[in-house]
């Protein structure tokens, strides 16, 4: 049994909803057209959030390296701020019906948990153990001189095609 997507590719009725609505895009934002010099605030909250990695040495492949050998608690301390920040928001989120600047409602939706997220989770974490590279910060640390790490982005470019590419045969 199948069904097509909005781009007419076949899709198996078992296929998770999940990976699907990546293809999805917001209708009110599409409509919407900005200046040439719209997108120059994101620019500048990179920026900013690179000098901030730089700073509190996120980007070190040498701070990574002692996270993946329990030698510090660095790393372990900024994700975890992370993940109570993350937390804390979704949660002030769900509490004050919160609503995008164009005024739509926000919405979580509950996410299945199947054993394509251990094996991806594993190559990433193997990716990122041994490269010293997380895909955030890549651009920041190539923007401090670390230009080897031109290599890991034009993997990680290759490594999201391939997704691309072969999602429909990957378990999900």
């Amino acid at each position: 049994m199948e069904n097509t997507t909005a781009f007419t590719q076949p899709v198996a009725a078992e296929t998770d909803s999940e990976v699907r609505s990546l293809h999805a895009m917001c209708l009110n934002e599409s409509e919407v057209q900005h200046p040439w010099w719209h997108n120059f605030k994101f620019s500048v909250v990179g920026i900013f959030f690179g000098i901030v990695f730089v700073k509190a040495e996120i980007i070190s492949w040498f701070r990574i390296q002692e996270m993946f050998r329990l030698e510090s608690f660095h790393m372990y301390g900024v994700i975890g701020t992370a993940v109570v920040v993350g937390v804390i928001s979704v949660f002030l989120i769900k509490k004050l019906n919160a609503r995008t600047i164009y005024g739509e409602r926000i919405t979580f939706t509950d996410k299945t948990f199947n054993k394509g997220q251990i094996i991806g989770g594993l190559i990433f974490g193997l990716g990122w153990a041994i490269t010293g590279a997380c895909p955030g910060p890549l651009f920041a640390q190539i923007g401090t001189g670390a230009l080897v790490i031109t290599v890991t982005l034009l993997s990680a470019i290759a490594g999201t095609w391939a997704y691309g590419y072969l999602r429909d045969q990957l378990p999900h």
